[in-house]
């Protein structure tokens, strides 16, 4: 497959923060690409470079084999979609919408005519007067019916509740295998829109710290519970990604384990389950659930 976004040591300091560093990774075409990590920990950053809202400090950057920075014709074809988007407030939505196709080439009207009517977007009412969940449709509509080529959502779906997420989750789905284009979705919500990754790049304290198939990662850990002294045992120098524990019971998240070796442990009356995504970005950036959470 063709890369869109090629980086090399791209990092980007803001005097003594490094909020990106060091970052080389490459996203090929047509794929949905998750981009994960907690509150602070570069996803905004990275994107704002890779779209050339900001400067990088030092490295390379190609997106569609050229730099973006102040380059009219790679912008045309990118779309960066945040959760603080902001909008003349005294606009109406549809003047919002009527604006997007001067900027966005690719942009199907009609689309745009049944996401309006799916998320119940009032077309004559300010910006200004929006609620939170609405300012957010706005957005998706933006992101989903002008069809960039290269398109980021930065959460801007947090102000939806659980069933607008969902109808979001599913038009993108729907659109994306009759269109395909390039997505990278920025979330705290790893767990609903699990399914929908392909690609999963997890970035902690500005570097990377997973670049990998989204099928790979899922089978790549396994929580081992039981008896503190038996789950011990078992895990012996085994590579140990996260460890609870309660009493004399412990759960401990262990990298991936080998048919013969899950045989051992149930054989030893241990429990195996699986580990979600959510569960695993979790374990890899350090926080428990709660803190990921609370981050995000």
């Amino acid at each position: 497959m063709t890369a869109v976004v090629r980086t090399r040591g791209l990092t980007r300091e803001y005097k003594e923060l490094t909020a990106v560093d060091d970052v080389t990774i490459e996203l090929e075409e047509n794929r949905i690409h998750g981009l994960l990590g907690r509150n602070g920990a570069g996803k905004t950053t990275l994107m704002s470079l890779l779209t050339g809202q900001e400067f990088a400090t030092r490295g390379e950057i190609q997106v569609f084999g050229q730099d973006p920075v102040e380059n009219a014709a790679v912008l045309s074809q990118v779309s960066f979609i945040r959760e603080s988007q902001r909008y003349p407030e005294d606009f109406q939505v549809r003047h919002v919408l009527g604006t997007a196709p001067r900027f966005l080439p690719h942009w199907d009207q009609a689309f745009a005519d049944r996401l309006v009517a799916d998320f119940r977007l009032p077309l004559k009412r300010r910006i200004k007067k929006l609620s939170r969940g609405q300012l957010s449709a706005v957005g998706v509509v933006i992101g989903l019916a002008g069809r960039a080529p290269l398109t980021f959502f930065d959460e801007p779906y947090l102000g939806l509740d659980a069933v607008a997420r969902q109808l979001f989750y599913d038009r993108l789905l729907e659109d994306y295998s009759e269109n395909p284009r390039t997505i990278v979705l920025s979330t705290h919500l790893i767990d609903e829109v699990a399914q929908l990754l392909e690609h999963v790049i997890v970035i902690d304290e500005g570097r990377i710290v997973v670049d990998e198939e989204a099928d790979a990662l899922r089978g790549s850990a396994t929580t081992v519970v039981g008896r503190r002294a038996d789950v011990d045992a078992f895990v012996g120098a085994r590579e140990v990604l996260g460890r609870e524990g309660i009493g004399g019971l412990a759960s401990v998240t262990v990298a991936g384990l080998s048919p013969d070796e899950r045989r051992a442990a149930t054989a030893a009356g241990l429990e195996l389950a699986p580990v979600s995504l959510q569960q695993l970005v979790v374990r890899l950036t350090g926080t428990t659930d709660t803190e990921f959470e609370k981050s995000a």
